[in-house]
């Protein structure tokens, strides 16, 4: 089976399986409903809360399984895309069995809310995550010509700054004052701009409106120092475009990690109270 395919039934896979979960946790909370009332502090509410603990010390796992690569290949714990899946549909499931647990009401103390809140967030941004990163590489391919790693693009746009600098120091002045006032303010640093989110090349051809002007007035030596002049332009604005979609990722992880290394300490600290007391 080639690999993009078996990657893809892979994903059916879990896909039906978390509906099957869906499904049986519905069927299992109406014969709750049916025969006793569901409380968080009976066995039916019990049960339920132990399975969503369960389920997110489990989702954990994969941050974990991502990390330590050799030891998971050695004791054949598991593909990573087969924890991603258990990660994203666990990780949901376990939303499912929290209002479970506490018979679809509102938490009533203190801890409780933070649990509800930080439960409810860690699972919608996990979507968001997912839906990132899944749109982010695709558009990226669609409309850039190069790729380029997330670290290096402040290095690079610094290359490219010193090569046109370079080069126009051999160029008319026509050039030259394109390059002050167009060109080198927008070398400066890596730049975020919204337009990347819905237009890819950022407005490219009205960018370069002006060298197609200048390029109409210059002899045969200028012209060519002008398109490797306007090459290095079009791949800042491509690195542009990197950095801005690429520091999406970066605030995601912000977002989603952090909230969700408090929750498993407040669920530890929930499951010891409930114990104790």
């Amino acid at each position: 089976m080639w690999p993009n395919l078996e990657g893809k039934v892979r994903s059916v896979t879990w896909f039906w399986l978390f509906w099957a979960s869906v499904i049986t946790c519905g069927i299992l909370y109406l014969i709750n409903v049916l025969v006793s009332e569901a409380r968080p502090n009976n066995p039916w509410g019990l049960s339920y809360g132990i399975a969503a603990t369960l389920l997110m010390m489990g989702s954990a796992v994969y941050t974990v399984r991502r990390r330590a690569q050799r030891i998971a290949s050695k004791y054949r714990l598991g593909s990573t895309q087969n924890w991603l899946q258990f990660h994203v549909y666990g990780g949901s499931l376990s939303l499912l069995l929290v209002l479970m647990h506490i018979g679809f009401r509102l938490p009533s103390g203190t801890l409780t809310w933070w649990l509800f809140i930080l439960t409810v967030w860690v699972i919608l941004s996990g979507m968001a995550g997912v839906f990132l990163q899944k749109w982010i590489p695709k558009i990226l391919a669609s409309g850039l010509s190069l790729e380029v790693i997330y670290e290096r693009i402040p290095e690079l746009i610094e290359e490219i700054k010193q090569k046109a600098t370079q080069l126009v120091e051999d160029c008319e002045a026509p050039v030259r004052g394109l390059y002050s006032e167009q060109i080198a303010p927008v070398l400066e640093r890596p730049e975020l701009k919204l337009i990347y989110y819905v237009d890819i090349t950022g407005g490219m051809r009205s960018r370069l409106k002006e060298f197609e002007f200048l390029r109409g007035v210059l002899d045969s030596e200028e012209r060519e120092k002008l398109d490797r002049l306007q090459a290095l332009y079009q791949t800042k604005l491509e690195l542009d475009a990197h950095y801005t979609l690429q520091k999406t990722m970066r605030c995601w992880l912000y977002a989603h990690v952090p909230p969700s290394l408090v929750l498993l300490v407040l669920v530890v600290w929930h499951v010891l109270a409930v114990w104790y007391y």
